[in-house]
C-alpha cells in the first residue's frame, strides 16, 4: 500500500460499493425466500408428467438453489467488503494522525512510488543544533508510518485473494461458500497452504505432532471450499498421492506414525477424500490442471522407475468419502477402466497388477480391505455421485469388433456363440474376476462387488447410495432406466450372481423398490408399443399408462424377466425386505390415487372402479407372491436359517418407510399423484397409507420378536392370507377415505383378486423358472 495512495484515499466510492452489496443482499434474501416458496415448493406440488418430470422439475429445483447460492455468495462479499473498508479507515485515520503529529515536532513525510522518507523540518542553518532525541523520532515515525502500511497492505491483499478465491470457485452459476468475515476466510486460506507445505514434507520426516495437525485441520476444513482448492493445489496431485502413501506404508520407514498413530489412520483418509473431494467441484483454472494431471499419472508408478503403487491404486482409496464433481469422475473412470482392459487383456483374465500382496502397501484404512483394487475405492466414490454413476455403468468396455475381444455368447438362441459387446456395468456386474482378500480372521471380503452394489443403486435411483429419494430427487432419466434393465436382464439370465453375491442384495432391493411402477407394468403383459392403427392394443397400453403413472422414464422389462429378478430377491431377508414393504406402501398409495373422486376423468385406467382395483390388487398380489415365493425357496434350501430374519428385516424399515406419501421405499420419484395427493405428497400424514402400514409393521415386529404363530416361509397359506388382509385394508381404507358408498364391496373385490394373484405367482415360477426351484 503505497502511502499517497492511504494519506489521500476517497472513500465515497468504496461506502457506496458496500452500500450497493447490502441492498443487493436484501434483494437476494427476497429472491430466494420467492424462488423456494413459490419456485421450489410449487414444483414439488405439482403434477409432472413426461419431458417436464425430467427438465422442468429439476430445472426449477437448481435455479431455485442458485438464487440461495447468489444470497450466500453476496452475503460473503458484503461482509468481506465491509470488514476491509472499515479496517483501512482505520489505516487512513492512524495515518494522519501520525503525520500530523509528526509535523508538530517539524517533521516532514514525503511519499514517492515505492516507498517515502521521514526528514526534519528545521531549516538547515538550525540542523547543526539537533539532538539525538530529534533523530529518534524521525526513526520512531517512519517506523510507525511503515507498521500502519503494513497492516493496510495485509487487510487489502488479504480482501483481494479471498475475492478472488471466491470468484474462481465457480465460472458459471455462484459458489455457496459462506464466511462471517474477511479474517475467517482469509484464515482458511492461510491454514491451507501451511497444511500443505506440511503435506509436502517427506513422508519419513513426519512427526506425530505433523500428523496431528494435519489430522486436525484436515478434519476441521474438509467442507470449506477456499481451503478445499487451496490444499489441493498448493500441494498438488503427485504430491498428494506420495504423501498419502507415505504415511500409511510402512515399508518407507516412519514406524513412529504406525506406532503412535495407526488408529487414526482411518480418520486422515475420511478428512482428506472429504478435502480432495471439496476441492474438484471447483472451476479454478489451478484445479482444472490438479484433475487433468491426476488422471493423467493415473496408470503410472508413483516412484517411476522405483516402481510403488499406480496412481489409480492410491487416489482411489480417496474417493471412498465424500462427493467428487462429475466430470473428474467419469473421465477418471473411463482412463481406469482403460487400464484394466490393458491390464486384463481386454478383461480375458484377473488382474495381476492390482492384487495385495506383502510387497503392496496398505492404502485402505477404512475397513477391511487392502485398497490394492482402485476399482474398490472408486465405486465407492461413484455411489456418493448418481450422475456420474450413471454415465460410468452406461459407458462401453468393449465392443464386439475389437481386436481381441474374448466375450462370446449365444444372444440369439440358435446355439452358437458370437463376440459380443459389453458395457461397464455388464463386465464388472457378470465378467470380472474380483482379486479375492480375506479379514485377519480369514473370512472372505467382498468389499468391492459390495461397493459395486452401491454404486448400481445411486446409478439407476438418481440419489446417493444408502438414502431414500426426497421431494428434489428427479425422476428416473433414461441412462438410469437403460441400467435397471439391463440389471433386471443379468439377474433374470443367470441368478446366482445375485444368490451367490447376497451381500449386495440390500442395494439391489432397494433399487427394484424404486422402480416398482415399472415392475408393476411388466407384470401385465401388456405390449408397451403396439402397432399403429391397432386401436384395441394402443388402449390397452393406455389404461396400463393411467393404473401405473411414472413421471420421467420408464423401464421397460418383460413379465418373465421380472419374475425371476423378483424371485431372487426374494432370497435374501434384506432385499425381499425393501420391495415387499414397498410394494405394500405402494399399493396402498394406488388405492388412494385411484378412489379419490378428484381424479380427473383423464387420468382413470377404467371407468368401472371395480376392474381398476382388481387390477391394482392383482399385480401387487403377484409382486408379493413372487418375493414369498422367494423367501420360501430361501429357508428350504438352507441359504437363510432362519425365517425370523425376514420378519425382523422387515419391521426395521418401520421409521424409515412411515413417511410422506409419495416419497421413500415403494414410490421414489416416479409416483404422480393427483391434485389432492400431490399435496400429501408434499409432507402430509397419509391417514390411508399410515393405517395399512402400521398393521404390516406390528405384525411384523410381533412375529420377529416372539416367533409366535405360522410363519410365511413356513406356511404358504399364512402369507397369502397376510397379504389378502393388507389389500383388503388398503381398498377399504381408500374407499373410506374417498367417501366411496360401498367400502365393503371395494375391499371384497381387491382381496379376492389378490388371492388369486398371490397363488398364480407360485404357479408362473414353476412355469418359467423350475431350475432355479427347490421342491418345497
Amino acid at each position: 500500500m503505497e502511502l499517497d495512495t492511504l494519506r489521500d484515499a476517497d472513500f465515497k466510492l468504496l461506502d457506496d460499493a458496500v452500500k450497493d452489496w447490502s441492498t443487493l443482499v436484501k434483494n437476494l434474501e427476497t429472491l430466494k425466500k420467492d424462488a423456494e416458496d413459490n419456485l421450489h415448493k410449487g414444483a414439488n406440488k405439482a403434477d409432472w408428467a413426461g419431458v417436464n418430470a425430467k427438465v422442468s422439475k429439476e430445472f426449477i429445483g437448481k435455479t431455485a438453489g442458485e438464487f440461495a447460492d447468489a444470497h450466500t455468495q453476496a452475503t460473503t462479499i458484503h461482509k468481506i467488503l465491509n470488514d476491509t473498508v472499515g479496517e483501512l479507515k482505520g489505516y487512513h485515520r492512524q495515518l494522519v494522525e501520525a503525520i500530523d503529529g509528526g509535523r508538530k515536532k517539524s517533521l516532514k513525510v514525503i511519499g514517492y512510488e515505492g516507498g517515502f522518507t521521514v526528514t526534519t523540518d528545521v531549516p538547515p542553518e538550525a540542523r547543526n543544533t539537533m539532538d539525538q532525541d530529534n533523530q529518534s523520532d524521525i526513526t520512531a515515525l517512519r517506523d510507525r508510518i511503515q507498521g500502519i502500511l503494513n497492516k493496510a497492505t495485509e487487510s487489502d491483499d488479504s480482501a483481494r485473494t479471498v475475492l478472488q478465491a471466491i470468484a474462481d470457485q465457480s465460472k458459471l452459476g455462484f459458489s455457496d461458500s459462506s464466511y462471517r468475515d474477511r479474517d475467517s476466510a482469509a484464515e482458511a486460506i492461510k491454514q491451507a497452504d501451511e497444511l500443505a507445505a506440511l503435506a509436502k514434507k517427506n513422508p519419513d520426516d513426519l512427526s506425530v505432532k505433523d500428523f496431528d495437525r494435519l489430522n486436525a485441520g484436515l478434519k476441521k476444513y474438509a467442507g470449506d471450499e477456499l481451503f478445499a482448492e487451496r490444499f489441493a493445489t498448493a500441494l498438488g496431485p503427485k504430491k498428494t498421492l506420495e504423501f498419502w502413501t507415505g504415511v500409511t506404508d510402512p515399508q518407507r520407514g516412519n514406524w513412529e506414525l504406525g506406532r503412535e498413530r495407526l488408529d487414526q489412520f482411518d480418520d486422515l483418509q475420511r478428512s482428506l477424500g472429504m478435502t480432495l473431494a471439496n476441492a474438484t467441484q471447483s472451476d479454478s483454472t489451478a484445479m482444472a490442471d490438479w484433475k487433468r494431471t491426476m488422471i493423467d499419472i493415473g496408470d503410472k508408478p508413483l516412484y517411476g522407475n522405483r516402481g510403488g503403487p499406480m496412481g489409480f491404486q492410491v487416489m482411489s482409496n480417496l474417493m471412498r468419502t465424500g462427493d467428487y464433481d462429475d466430470r473428474f469422475l467419469t473421465d477418471y473412470g473411463t482412463k481406469l477402466m482403460a487400464t484394466e482392459r490393458k491390464l486384463t487383456g481386454n478383461g480375458e483374465h484377473r488382474n495381476l497388477a492390482w492384487l495385495n500382496s506383502v510387497m503392496t502397501p496398505r492404502l485402505n484404512r477404512i475397513g477391511e480391505d487392502s485398497g490394492a483394487d482402485p476399482l474398490t475405492g472408486y465405486l465407492k466414490g461413484l455411489s456418493n455421485s448418481p450422475d456420474a454413476a450413471t454415465d460410468f455403468f452406461n459407458q462401453r468396455f468393449i465392443s464386439k469388433d475389437d481386436p481381441g475381444n474374448p466375450f462370446e455368447r449365444d444372444t440369439d438362441g440358435n446355439g452358437k456363440n458370437g463376440k459380443v459387446s459389453l458395457s461397464n456395468f455388464q463386465y464388472l456386474f457378470e465378467e470380472r474376476e474380483w482379486p479375492k482378500e480375506s479379514n485377519l480372521k480369514g473370512d472372505d471380503l467382498h468389499t468391492g462387488q459390495n461397493n459395486l452394489a452401491l454404486a448400481l443403486e445411486a446409478a439407476t435411483t438418481g440419489h446417493p447410495a444408502g438414502e431414500l429419494p426426497t421431494l428434489d430427487t428427479p425422476a428416473h432419466n433414461a441412462g438410469q432406466t437403460k441400467l435397471f434393465e439391463s440389471l433386471v436382464a443379468s439377474v433374470s439370465d443367470n441368478t446366482e450372481r445375485l444368490t451367490k453375491n447376497g451381500y449386495m442384495s440390500d442395494s439391489i432391493g432397494q433399487i427394484a423398490s424404486e422402480y416398482l411402477p415399472d415392475i408393476n407394468r411388466a407384470a401385465t403383459d401388456v405390449d408397451p408399443h403396439p402397432d399403429k392403427g391397432d386401436v384395441d392394443a394402443q388402449q390397452a397400453w393406455d389404461r396400463i399408462k393411467n393404473t401405473y403413472p411414472i413421471a420421467g422414464s420408464a423401464a421397460e422389462m418383460n413379465h418373465r424377466e421380472i419374475s425371476r429378478f423378483l424371485f431372487t430377491i426374494g432370497q435374501n431377508p434384506e432385499g425381499y425386505a425393501a420391495v415387499e414393504v414397498g410394494q405394500k406402501k405402494y399399493m396402498t398409495h394406488l388405492m388412494d390415487h385411484h378412489l379419490n373422486p378428484d381424479l380427473p376423468e383423464s387420468q382413470r385406467p377404467h371407468h368401472d372402479e371395480e376392474l381398476t382395483v382388481r387390477s391394482i390388487a392383482r399385480h401387487s398380489g403377484e409382486v408379493s407372491g413372487t418375493l414369498a415365493m422367494g423367501r420360501n425357496e430361501a429357508v428350504a434350501s438352507g441359504a437363510v436359517e432362519s425365517d425370523e430374519k425376514y420378519d425382523h428385516s422387515v419391521a426395521q424399515w418401520k421409521n424409515t418407510a412411515s413417511g410422506a406419501i409419495g416419497l421413500g421405499v415403494g414410490v421414489g420419484t416416479s409416483f404422480i399423484a393427483s391434485p389432492v395427493a400431490g399435496a400429501v405428497a408434499a409432507g402430509a400424514a397419509g391417514t390411508v397409507t399410515s393405517v395399512v402400514m402400521e398393521q404390516f409393521f406390528k405384525d411384523a415386529e410381533g412375529s420377529a420378536k416372539d416367533g409366535a404363530g405360522p410363519k410365511m416361509g413356513e406356511n404358504w397359506e399364512n402369507g397369502q392370507e397376510n397379504n389378502m388382509k393388507y389389500t383388503r385394508r388398503a381398498a377399504s381404507e381408500a374407499a373410506r377415505a374417498h367417501g366411496h358408498p360401498h367400502p365393503g364391496d371395494v375391499a371384497s373385490w381387491a382381496e379376492d383378486e389378490s388371492r388369486k394373484a398371490y397363488l398364480s405367482a407360485g404357479n408362473h415360477m414353476e412355469i418359467i423358472a423350475p431350475e432355479i426351484l427347490t421342491d418345497i
